[in-house]
């Protein structure tokens, strides 16, 4: 019964993995927006499965490992070839080193996770998510395209510096909180951030690629502010 059970969360894990190749072979295409879709398409995947995992107490140590590798897919290997195809494939051998950064600190992060895991469930990450990472790279293409006013810079000028910064918080200790789980305890126990994350999730629907970046550019800002406060009182956040 519990085989049959983890099918379903499992499937939504390989959904996630689709989307992932469905993103490379967009960005060959120099369809950067049907690419950037695919892969936040995919991180709604990878927020179901974990969601489906734990309406069907189905989580086990094969679902982490399949969740992991198609992460690596979908959001390290795929914006790592988006923004080379965006613009980094321009500087030459640079250009590959640097649009690699995302999927190497992707892996490395996806790996010490792993390791550090106890249990199924966790109240924060230690280091950005890669899927986070992923999302705002996303926001900011689609939002480049859709809404260029909006954005104060030129993203082709700051790609690099951003794959950059975004490598480095992966590995960083910065703690980014998890998706709020969806029970009467949980909403009971934390309902703010139950209503921020249902605020961006409406935000996301009105606003589409505008919600989305100004949403994943607060999660970015509330982390590393609430780091810098616990650095500077003397106790800098850092956990399994």
């Amino acid at each position: 019964m519990r085989i049959t059970r983890a099918v379903i969360p499992n499937f939504f894990t390989v959904l996630n993995m689709f989307c992932g190749l469905n993103a490379v072979i967009a960005a060959h295409d120099l369809n950067f927006s049907a690419a950037a879709w695919f892969i936040v398409f995919g991180g709604l995947f990878d927020a179901l499965d974990g969601f489906m995992a734990r309406l069907t107490n189905s989580a086990s140590e094969f679902g982490v490992e399949l969740d992991s590798l198609s992460d690596l897919v979908t959001f390290g290997v795929a914006p790592s070839f988006m923004v080379y195809q965006l613009g980094l494939k321009d500087i030459e051998t640079w250009g590959i080193l640097i649009s690699s950064l995302l999927m190497i600190g992707g892996g490395l992060r996806l790996a010490r996770f792993n390791v550090q895991l106890v249990g199924f469930d966790k109240d924060y990450f230690n280091g950005l998510p890669i899927p986070g990472q992923a999302v705002v790279v996303c926001a900011l293409v689609l939002t480049q395209k859709n809404h260029p006013d909006l954005l104060p810079f030129d993203l082709m000028a700051v790609l690099p510096w951003l794959v950059i910064f975004l490598a480095l918080l992966m590995v960083s200790h910065v703690k980014y909180d998890t998706i709020p789980k969806f029970s009467k305890r949980a909403i009971k126990k934390e309902p703010v951030k139950f209503f921020v994350f249902m605020l961006l999730i409406l935000a996301i629907v009105v606003f589409r690629e505008v919600g989305l970046l100004f949403g994943m550019l607060a999660y970015l800002i509330i982390g590393l502010v609430r780091y810098g406060i616990k650095f500077v009182a003397g106790s800098p956040a850092q956990t399994t």
